[in-house]
């Protein structure tokens, strides 16, 4: 790749091998690239252990999701999902398994697919984009099952509330909708932006990052960062972060955001914001905790950049990846 490509570079999407000792990372250029993390941590470490062990082209435009489940890596391109074995990957054998696309109303438009999610009650993977509605794909079966139909605009983010089922989306319309993943209806459908604590007018009303743990949510975008009890569906904390977030997680007892600025923001759950940790890309993509293994247990950010920052300790970034 030329150095103007590298200049344009950017890491949409990233999965953590199920034996958590490779990360997959997704380009704006269709392309993942796996890095071996027991090469990039280990003491004596070389330049070549902190590039890819493998790169290839997975789809035409870009990998905005990659996800992981039953030893397979899951990744999206222009209105499709590949599946492909990470014990091949691994071994540099590139061939994928499988390529479904969810049917599409239009033949013309090939919607992006912007958020995936495995939903681990019924083994399926949800995905949404630019359709406006949810696919769900059945894993096992490899077909189709079901649609959730009710954005009126781009699907941005989904999250699976891992002891009832319930599945979370936020849209470009500015709402958080809650469905019942058995019977494929929303049950609850939030107005982020009215709620005027949250609202941002001068940045829109989309919600671009959305993640849930038991009964609380997190969600952001064109409105504030804000922490949400799901049982009474108010706002309890709002995080007053310059910019649109674009992904947020729980990590022990705070919050790890990411956006606009090379920084990962640590917030406390009343709302303060405890430090903002400095990153290589100058925005901010994506973040990933390493939780599949004990030995190789780090923080991935990506973002407009080649790199993909590495922290072993949450506090500061330990070194950099790159494509």
């Amino acid at each position: 790749m030329g150095p103007i490509e590298l200049l344009h570079m950017s890491v949409f999407s990233q999965s953590f091998s199920p034996c958590g000792r490779f990360l997959a990372a997704g380009n704006n250029y269709g392309e993942i690239a796996i890095f071996s993390l027991c090469a990039a941590l280990s003491p004596d470490v070389s330049e070549a252990a902190r590039k890819p062990v493998l790169t290839f082209t997975a789809h035409e435009g870009p990998v905005f999701c990659l996800a992981s489940a039953s030893g397979q890596l899951l990744s999206s391109g222009n209105g499709e999902v590949s599946a492909w074995n990470w014990a091949e990957l691994i071994k540099k054998s590139v061939k994928a398994v499988w390529t479904k696309r969810p049917d599409y109303k239009s033949s013309m438009e090939i919607p992006e697919i912007n958020a995936m999610v495995i939903n681990p009650r019924d083994n399926s993977l949800l995905i949404g984009g630019g359709d406006n509605n949810i696919h769900v794909l059945d894993l096992e079966q490899g077909v189709f099952k079901c649609v959730f139909q009710g954005h009126s605009d781009y699907v941005h983010c989904l999250s699976v509330r891992d002891r009832d089922g319930e599945v979370l989306s936020g849209s470009e319309d500015g709402a958080v909708r809650m469905w019942d993943s058995r019977t494929a209806q929303c049950v609850h459908c939030v107005d982020v932006h009215k709620y005027q604590k949250c609202a941002r007018p001068q940045f829109g009303k989309w919600i671009s990052c959305l993640t849930t743990d038991s009964d609380w949510m997190l969600c952001g975008g064109g409105p504030f960062l804000s922490l949400w009890h799901l049982r009474s569906l108010t706002p309890t904390s709002i995080f007053p972060l310059s910019g649109c977030q674009r992904q947020a997680s729980f990590y022990q007892d705070m919050i790890l955001a990411v956006g606009e600025g090379p920084f990962v923001s640590h917030c406390l759950l009343g709302g303060e914001v405890k430090a903002q940790i400095p990153c290589s890309p100058p925005n901010l993509n994506s973040l990933q905790l390493n939780t599949n293994s004990t030995e190789n247990q780090v923080l991935t950010v990506a973002g407009s950049s080649e790199h993909v920052d590495v922290f072993t300790n949450v506090s500061y970034k330990a070194f950099s990846l790159s494509f």
